[in-house]
């Protein structure tokens, strides 16, 4: 048998990767990354409770390129997250599960988040803090 007669399988080259989807798997890895963030504020809390050279270490450590990324990174996790949530709130009114509608808000999660992150470390950058 000739194998390219064969009849080829589906394959994620052949799917158009929805939006909607790429936000599920992005809700479900926030919500890990926020998980491990949790870890990062009880670590932070603890020095504060140890005293004041503990919870320079800590400040320390978050004062680097790779802690302010992870700050960065778990802040804009919590707003994707909490607009996300919003918009599945929504759905579990019944709400906007037209699919011109679910691309819309999903396409408005992503902004929203971005911009409410901005609008979260601005000021830190303004004052330089």
């Amino acid at each position: 048998m000739n194998e390219t007669s064969r009849p080829l399988s589906p394959h994620l080259t052949i799917y158009r990767w929805p939006i909607s989807m790429t936000l599920s798997i992005l809700h479900r890895g926030t919500g890990v990354a926020l998980s491990v963030g949790l870890i990062a504020l009880v670590v932070w809390l603890q020095s504060i409770a140890s005293g004041a050279e503990s919870y320079q270490v800590v400040m320390g450590w978050m004062d680097t390129l790779a802690g302010r990324a992870l700050l960065l990174g778990w802040s804009y996790a919590f707003f994707f997250h909490l607009c996300n949530g919003i918009r599945h709130l929504f759905w579990d009114a019944g709400l906007g599960f037209e699919l011109r509608h679910a691309n819309a808000s999903a396409w408005f999660v992503l902004v929203a988040s971005l911009l409410m992150t901005v609008a979260y470390w601005l000021p830190f950058q303004l004052t330089g803090a």
